[in-house]
């Protein structure tokens, strides 16, 4: 009789959440977030703030700019801008000048050329910020979770270790949802974050902060981690590119919260940027001795790749239609690659993509190599602390009294009721498998795939709440294991990023870096805000 009661009550306590996540989502539709003075963040004035990290390097090490000139103009645009997006949610501002000027003091003994320099720092004095889920010493790492708010960072994660070596400057850490398990960055140890082209959007998750960050220019280059779509999504809704690595190309050490079973094969650790010249120059840092398992020092014919594409997921009923300005935008570069390029583009529908989110779930809760499970979401939530009730965290959570956000307590209740059967298990899996060999046969070594980031702009706050599965346009290519690189492709007509995904096969990244490099000598790149 107990455990009837008690299954009833979670039934009426899952339709109650429905019902009020439901709500908060009208609520959002109708009526946005609070009201700001203006929309937008202010347009940048400091030239400075406009140059690529490679440019700031060049420039910092032929002596034609001052480190602490560079450091001081994003600390400026820090102090202006980032109140509005909260982004950054620790700052390392005295740290980061006393290193910009013995960085300015070494370059004025004249002791090394600059050839000698550019291979010893590649980053010399370039800003930098990083996800607050990764360790940066002497900063918190909490990955917005009340019981590790004092959690501080005693050494470096690994890829921050390597950029740090390589020269870059960190300023500060950057807000990411709770755990990094969902697509909007909010948490309840540092707030919301908000999007620079409209302070009422979202700016993605999980490394959401890192991503308005980037694109308010108050950082120009920075670190994300991906299992889901996280670096991609802020990538996208901020208008910036961001790259998720081929799977164990880039170290994962040093962040929270760990992968654990098959998940390990599938996080990957990558770059984010508003340059796409800085995005292998990045990876080449942040790989390590990873690097030698990609080609990018191949040069790359684009003329000569096979283009593929695909303007939707086929229709599944559980994501959105995708916008159709973001048709309208790919149409375009498929377009231009056809016409202009000269290029073999051929449109495909494969139709496994409709099962995007069950193949992700399919393969975020299969066991490791070494037989080990993946950890439940409500044991990382209890991090720190004592063992969390979903359902207990639900009714404080509706008396305003729990700690954790709404997706969080909703993830941590329905995270038994999504893992599938043995017998849909083994279906999913034999279709993740068919889907992988259609792309590896399809695009080789020579071709590339374009596909949506997202089926929408950049939504407005809560409303990821009624539209939960959309994540799974980028989660699909992690499950298959395959690096991908978004990139920006102007604004839509009320002012929001648009972009795309360019997807090769495993270790073919440098193919999909190429492209990002075109699109945005042909599309334009990165847009700043607020710019009339």
């Amino acid at each position: 009789m107990a455990s009837l009661f008690s299954a009833r009550l979670q039934l009426l306590l899952l339709q109650a959440m429905g019902f009020l996540i439901g709500l908060i989502g009208q609520v959002a539709r109708a009526f946005g977030s609070p009201k700001f003075g203006s929309m937008t963040t202010p347009p940048v004035t400091e030239p400075l703030l406009l140059l690529s990290g490679v440019q700031l390097a060049k420039l910092i090490r032929q002596r034609k700019v001052k480190c602490i000139d560079v450091v001081q103009a994003y600390i400026n645009r820090i102090v202006d801008v980032n109140p509005l997006i909260n982004g950054i949610v620790k700052y390392r501002f005295e740290a980061a000048k006393k290193e910009a000027h013995d960085i300015d003091k070494k370059l004025a003994e004249k002791l090394e050329d600059d050839a000698t320099l550019e291979k010893k720092w590649p980053f010399l004095g370039v800003p930098l910020t990083v996800k607050e889920a990764f360790q940066l010493q002497g900063m918190p790492n909490s990955s917005g979770l009340v019981n590790r708010r004092n959690a501080i960072s005693k050494r470096d994660a690994t890829v921050v270790a390597y950029l740090k070596e390589a020269g870059a400057i960190p300023l500060g850490i950057t807000n990411c949802s709770e755990l990094c398990m969902w697509y909007e960055s909010s948490n309840k140890v540092y707030g919301r974050s908000n999007n620079p082209y409209d302070l009422r959007h979202i700016v993605g998750g999980s490394s959401g902060g890192e991503g308005c960050t980037l694109a308010a220019a108050c950082s120009v280059i920075g670190v994300g981690s991906d299992i889901g779509g996280s670096i991609r999504m802020p990538a996208f809704f901020n208008g910036i590119f961001g790259h998720k690595p081929s799977p164990g190309v880039v170290s994962n050490k040093g962040q929270f919260p760990v992968a654990h079973g098959a998940q390990e094969l599938f996080q990957c650790t990558g770059p984010m940027c508003r340059y796409a010249e800085d995005l292998a120059p990045m990876l080449r840092v942040m790989a390590g001795p990873g690097i030698k398992k990609l080609k990018l020092d191949e040069k790359v014919h684009l003329k000569d790749l096979k283009f593929y594409w695909m303007e939707h997921d086929g229709g599944s009923f559980l994501m959105s239609k995708v916008d159709p300005e973001l048709i309208q935008a790919q149409k375009k570069v498929v377009d231009h690659l056809e016409n202009i390029l000269g290029a073999s583009v051929q449109h495909v529908k494969l139709k496994q993509m409709k099962y995007s989110f069950q193949l992700w779930v399919t393969m975020m809760s299969a066991k490791g190599p070494d037989g080990k499970e993946p950890m439940k979401f409500v044991d990382l939530l209890s991090d720190h602390g004592k063992p969390v009730n979903p359902l207990w965290e639900l009714m404080k959570w509706c008396l305003g009294l729990s700690a954790h956000t709404i997706p969080a307590i909703g993830l941590a209740l329905l995270e038994s009721k999504i893992k599938y059967s043995p017998e849909k298990y083994q279906k999913f899996k034999a279709m993740k498998e068919s889907l992988n060999k259609d792309l590896m046969e399809m695009l080789g070594d020579d071709g590339v795939f374009l596909y949506p980031s997202h089926p929408t702009v950049a939504p407005k706050h809560h409303v990821p709440l009624t539209r939960p599965f959309n994540f799974a346009y980028t989660g699909i290519f992690s499950a298959l294991g395959l690096p991908v690189t978004q990139c920006p492709l102007g604004l839509d007509t009320k002012g929001l990023p648009l972009g795309i995904q360019v997807v090769a096969t495993p270790f073919n990244d440098h193919l999909t870096l190429a492209v990002a490099q075109y699109l945005e000598k042909t599309f334009g790149g990165w847009v700043c805000p607020g710019k009339l």
